[in-house]
């Protein structure tokens, strides 16, 4: 029988698969605290300077500064003020280049190796540097640990998303999808929480650190995807992981035998590769589409943040209410991506487009325009559609992609998303051209990203590629398949 048919009968979201995926998902609680890790570890403190002159070296700011607030920082430690400032930020890039490499190495990796060995390597090293940051004796040796544990996290949680919508059946890959993103906003919160109680740096990162040791304990337990090695022809090993799945769903030993998957009966072929998403017509033209799409939600999310004013008041209940601020996206995509007469894509263009809109009608309000129509309202706003769009792109592209390429896939249109975060606080500058330019190329992009959308085929109640092969069917096409009969 067909892998989709065999997770039919062993039951598509069972009590053994609802266990896996909690599991995952509530890693991304671990994810969010390590992503978010700068924005208090590098919070800038209140501080006085108790001469008119600026002194010339960190000895001299160190005997002449005083700082006020009553937490600790790298700034705090290592007097990151005045000249040294540019540091704070270039830590937080340095973890952003980090995640661009992960997600560049990783996709490939785990296509090649296996799911589950590259996300427990990606897991155990994330939790070393980690530490090595919680107690960095320098600066320089802080920013590096940082460095690699962007490239660890960035992988490990790529790896982790596929996993858990891999343990499912299909038609449940939008609620584990959406469930995740909804965990790492809600571990955003979690970090602002113990931000507020433990007010010294490396204590925050210790103990927002600790959580990955039980992550990793426990992931050692964890089956290896029955798709991935069904892809990879191993279909004793997939029908042992169904029948594991199986009895955990309390149903008797099932006997599943699997037909070969189709890429898996040429062996005089290559196996896919990266260049796989280039030579196909079918996937070069999806995966083009793709990396502008997740640009654009990067370049939008951060710039909505960054263009509409900031949030005064409490240092954690700014951070919290940002990571809070994305809850509402959940429900609006499961109830719209799963309608026919929206799914995936009418949903992920409508999300887009308003959140262009959004930059463009805050170009346009007057400074005196009341509470609800304030800029800080229409950016929470806006990040919240962008939020949305963010969680239908991760499931969209899992479901567009077959089996042998989807980690690939999806860590080429991450790494696009990493170089929209890291080009959107740059945009800003452009202001001393025109105020109103920033607004504009957030509000063009948005909407151009929302109407490429509507290129890419709808997956909803579709099958899944496990092959490239599979892209030869009628239905794999062309970019924009039939109309649903």
């Amino acid at each position: 029988m067909e892998l989709d048919g065999a997770l039919g009968a062993v039951g598509e979201f069972g009590r053994s698969q609802r266990r896996l995926a909690a599991f995952l998902v509530l890693l991304q609680v671990y994810v969010a605290c390590q992503s978010m890790l700068i924005v208090l570890v590098g919070a800038v403190p209140q501080y006085h300077i108790n001469q008119e002159e600026i002194p010339a070296s960190r000895d001299e700011l160190a005997k002449h500064t005083q700082f006020t607030d009553n937490f600790t920082s790298i700034v705090t430690e290592w007097y990151l003020i005045k000249q040294e400032a540019y540091k704070v930020s270039l830590v937080s890039s340095l973890f952003f280049a980090g995640l661009l490499i992960g997600n560049i190495a990783f996709g490939p990796l785990s296509d090649k190796l296996g799911r589950k060995p590259v996300y427990l390597s990606g897991l155990f090293f994330d939790v070393i540097f980690g530490y090595a940051a919680a107690f960095a004796p320098s600066y320089e040796i802080f920013a590096m640990s940082r460095f690699i544990v962007g490239i660890m996290n960035g992988g490990m949680s790529l790896v982790s998303f596929v996993l858990t919508q891999e343990y499912v059946g299909k038609s449940f890959w939008s609620f584990t999808g959406s469930l995740t993103n909804l965990t790492f906003a809600v571990g955003i919160a979690v970090y602002a929480l113990l931000g507020y109680y433990i007010r010294q740096w490396r204590y925050l990162a210790f103990v927002s650190n600790c959580p990955g040791i039980f992550f990793f304990l426990l992931s050692l337990l964890l089956p290896e995807s029955p798709r991935w090695l069904y892809s990879q022809g191993n279909t004793i090993e997939a029908e042992r992981v169904l029948q594991y799945l199986a009895l955990g769903n309390g149903k008797e030993r099932l006997t599943i035998k699997l037909k070969p998957c189709a890429g898996t009966m040429k062996t005089d072929e290559s196996a896919p590769n990266v260049l796989s998403l280039v030579k196909h017509p079918v996937l070069r033209w999806r995966t083009v589409i793709l990396m502008y799409i997740w640009y654009v939600c990067s370049l939008v999310y951060y710039g909505l943040t960054l263009n509409a004013g900031e949030l005064g008041g409490n240092l954690y209940l700014n951070v919290a209410l940002y990571g809070l601020v994305e809850v509402p996206a959940f429900p609006l995509c499961m109830f719209f991506i799963e309608k026919p007469w929206s799914g995936r894509r009418k949903t992920m263009t409508s999300f887009l487009i308003f959140a262009g809109f959004a930059c463009i009608i805050t170009m346009l309000l007057p400074e005196n325009a009341g509470l609800f129509f304030s800029p800080t309202s229409l950016a929470l706003c806006g990040k919240m559609t962008v939020s949305a769009a963010f969680n239908i792109v991760y499931i969209y592209t899992s479901e567009l992609y077959p089996t042998v390429l989807r980690n690939a896939g999806l860590g080429v249109c991450s790494m696009t998303c990493r170089f929209g975060g890291i080009l959107a606080p740059f945009v800003p500058s452009m202001k001393s051209l025109n105020p109103s330019v920033p607004f504009v190329v957030f509000g063009i992009s948005g909407l151009s990203a929302g109407f490429l959308t509507l290129l890419l085929p709808e997956t909803l109640n579709k099958p899944i590629a496990e092959s490239i092969e599979d892209l030869q069917m009628p239905k794999y096409q062309s970019l924009k398949s039939k109309k649903a009969e």
